[in-house]
């Protein structure tokens, strides 16, 4: 790291409750030299998402630097960060203030994670990016590689990791409260109302207005292929573009999948297989049912963990009612079936969790805890803490660094590859590779245009 820094102002900027958890549990900051030393942490893409993301952050470090494509955005932020250096290309951002950062947040259109990320990593600065981790499967393996190579502290945005129940819900899952589960079955409620892909948007607009003079629209681009600009893509609705986005398995399984993932201790799929709605060159399809077929890992079974998202016929696409025995459907969630009972999660980040069929599991006690507790508020703050403490004390690592988030991101993008091409994927774990089905390296690798290239 760039300095040395100090216990007392990094706890000056907790509150004085999580001030007094932290100080509990820790075995000491390395002391700085000068009282006012701060981490310095950067901001890429400070709009959206990016907006809280850098404001969470700020509060354990310095904002130096923020970056963002839309002038409007990033003039906004700068009025928080009056200190901060502004710049719209994150290459530039990196080259001039290598020597000055320690850490950047990464709140990007998903195209520019692995790019971002991995420029500052090479860099030896901790990352913390937004789910999903990547826009392909082999940018997850190349993030996972490189944060180990330069041995950094990476933390992915899934902000439900942080939260008590989660990690309540990992203890129940891992108890053998139902048994050995071999099925998950997870569902989401994107597109929808969020954005438009198909059936309402299958091609590129035929019209092309001029570019606002706020928005830097080939930087917005970066490592895609050149289009004309048009609002249709920025600032929201990119995630329904294959170009730019991972559709509503990239936006919510992150956090819908990753009780199963966490608890089920699952890594990489051997068998990835889809149905979906039309495919089109431009836009993720109406709906999608994608099936992962997941090894044996030590003790544990194989899982078969399928997928649903978007609606087909004007209905939801959504798991058999049988399965949730009498429960109803919840407008995101997944269900566990084990061999005694199965286990409800009824929201998107697996906080609750519902024992089924409820009367045979009345008055059922919950294990002890055995994972640490960050606070059950504002977990989205809370996992910025858990990343900032691993980089100033040099771990332990945060529970959704990109070892394990890469794992995740690799596998239930794959899904995507398989949809885009209605095939069954046989995977190599080891390789990345799919042994059955040539085509589908071009889509797992992806593409770059010159100056965004991976390295």
């Amino acid at each position: 790291m760039s300095r040395h820094f100090n216990r007392r102002s990094f706890l000056g900027g907790l509150s004085t409750g999580a001030a007094a958890y932290w100080v509990a549990g820790q075995s000491g900051f390395a002391v700085s030299s000068s009282p006012n030393e701060r981490l310095n942490i950067a901001g890429i893409g400070v709009g959206g998402k990016g907006d809280s993301d850098i404001t969470q952050a700020g509060k354990f470090g310095d904002v130096v630097a923020i970056c963002d494509i839309d002038d409007v955005r990033l003039d906004k932020k700068a009025k928080e960060f009056p200190k901060a250096k502004k710049y719209n290309d994150y290459r530039k951002l990196l080259d001039e203030m290598g020597r000055e950062i320690d850490a950047v947040v990464v709140s990007t259109p998903d195209h520019h994670h692995a790019p971002a990320c991995l420029r500052a990593m090479r860099m030896g600065k901790h990352a913390y990016c937004q789910k999903p981790l990547t826009h392909t499967p082999a940018e997850a393996r190349l993030m996972r590689e490189t944060a180990s190579q330069f041995n950094v502290q990476t933390q992915m945005g899934n902000q439900g990791t942080a939260s008590d129940g989660f990690r309540a819900g990992v203890e129940l899952v891992q108890s053998g409260s139902v048994g050995p589960i071999r099925e998950v079955h997870a569902w989401t409620n994107r597109p929808f109302k969020y954005w438009k892909q198909a059936p309402d948007i299958v091609a590129r607009p035929q019209e092309a207005p001029p570019i606002p003079p706020y928005v830097h629209w080939d930087l917005f681009l970066g490592p895609a292929p050149q289009r004309p600009y048009h609002p249709v893509y920025h600032p929201h609705n990119w995630r329904g573009w294959w170009d730019f986005g991972t559709g509503s398995l990239g936006d919510m399984a992150c956090h819908t999948a990753n009780l199963a993932f966490k608890s089920l201790k699952l890594d990489l799929p051997q068998r990835v297989s889809a149905v979906s709605g039309e495919i089109n060159p431009e836009t993720y399809p109406a709906w999608a049912t994608i099936t992962y077929e997941f090894p044996a890992r030590g003790d544990l079974p194989p899982v078969k963990f399928t997928w649903y998202e978007g609606a087909k016929d004007g209905q939801r696409n959504l798991p058999d009612a049988e399965l949730l025995q009498g429960e109803q459907a919840s407008d995101s969630g997944m269900i566990f079936i084990g061999e005694k009972g199965a286990i409800f999660t009824p929201n998107d980040y697996g906080g609750e969790q519902v024992l089924l069929p409820r009367k045979e599991f009345e008055g059922f006690q919950r294990p002890e805890p055995t994972i640490e507790r960050l606070g059950s508020a504002d977990s989205d703050t809370h996992q910025k803490r858990e990343w900032i403490r691993a980089i100033l004390e040099g771990g332990p690592a945060p529970m959704s660094n990109f070892d394990y988030a890469s794992r995740m991101t690799e596998s239930m993008i794959l899904g995507n590859v398989a949809v885009r091409l209605g095939k069954t994927l046989e995977y190599d774990g080891k390789t990345g590779a799919v042994t059955n089905c040539p085509e589908a390296s071009a889509i797992i690798h992806g593409t770059y245009r010159d100056g965004w290239e991976l390295g």
